[in-house]
């Protein structure tokens, strides 16, 4: 195959996972690492793709042109396989808070069926996923705050005003990206603000992320890498990258990515609401 022709592809292949690996690319056109990094760099030039640790995602501006219900089915198989471990951590009548994101929406859906559960959150898509009608004693504890980030979460001095006197047992937080300089990073200087809050009260901070994660830096920061008392990934997180994150989080768990996401309802009809990006 041509290298023009195998950059279409593994660029289609990208669109359509919202992520990509160099070894499974290598195994996959019979080539070298080294050739598949030249691909990504060829797609990065034209701004089509963007490099990360291990391989590539679509660049920023594609993830800012695509809504909340578009952006959750990216990467899903890892997102699903991460919420589930996740899920295994919470017990009947166990108090949690969930941040923002794509990935504690996936787990919100399976903490719905949790006898007893008090849930916090400061996302009215995880505080949909989370509600149970026949659960008469589940709590649900939606913060206020300002409608308009990239991850459709509440911010501002009213959503952490309403965190005043709560604590809970784990917080699941999302990221944009973990670097171990810049530590956990949003592109939302609203979000990092609130997401300082929801750590501050919770006993255990769980970061659920994605491998495409490691190595990216948002716009703002709002945890070192030390203050993550686990971080549940996926097994496309390289043992270098693994092994570096290990020295500054306290725990680090890589899952192997389910062979097909669960199944998102609603899917095949996307936001037509203003879009917004994803932290």
């Amino acid at each position: 195959m041509l290298a023009s022709a195998r950059q279409r592809d593994i660029l289609a292949r990208l669109r359509r996972e919202g992520a990509v690996r160099v070894p499974d690319l290598a195994a996959r056109y019979g080539v070298s690492d080294m050739t598949i990094r030249r691909d990504l760099e060829a797609l990065e030039a034209q701004g089509t793709a963007r490099k990360v640790h291990g391989g590539a995602v679509l660049p920023e501006r594609s993830a800012e042109d695509v809504g909340f219900q578009r952006k959750r089915e990216l990467a899903g198989s890892a997102k699903t396989a991460i919420a589930r471990r996740a899920a295994q951590m919470v017990a009947p009548g166990d108090s949690v808070a969930l941040s923002a994101g794509t990935t504690t929406w996936y787990l919100a859906r399976l903490l719905a069926d949790v006898d007893g559960l008090t849930a916090l959150t400061n996302s009215p898509n995880v505080a949909e996923a989370l509600h149970r009608e026949e659960a008469s004693d589940q709590q649900i504890l939606l913060t206020g705050g300002l409608f308009r980030t990239p991850s459709d979460a509440l911010t501002g001095p009213v959503a952490e005003a309403s965190l005043a006197g709560l604590h809970v047992d784990v917080l699941f937080l999302g990221a944009h990206g973990l670097e171990p300089t810049a530590g956990a990073t949003t592109p939302s200087l609203a979000e990092a603000q609130t997401n300082r809050a929801l750590i501050a009260h919770a006993r255990r901070t769980v970061v659920v992320a994605d491998h495409t994660k490691w190595g990216v830096v948002g716009l703002a920061s709002f945890a070192p890498l030390s203050a993550i008392d686990l971080l549940i990934t996926d097994d496309g997180l390289d043992e270098d990258a693994r092994a570096e994150a290990s020295e500054h989080i306290g725990e680090v768990l890589g899952v192997p990515a389910d062979e097909a996401p669960a199944p998102v309802p609603g899917a095949d009809h996307h936001d037509d609401r203003e879009t917004r990006h994803e932290g």
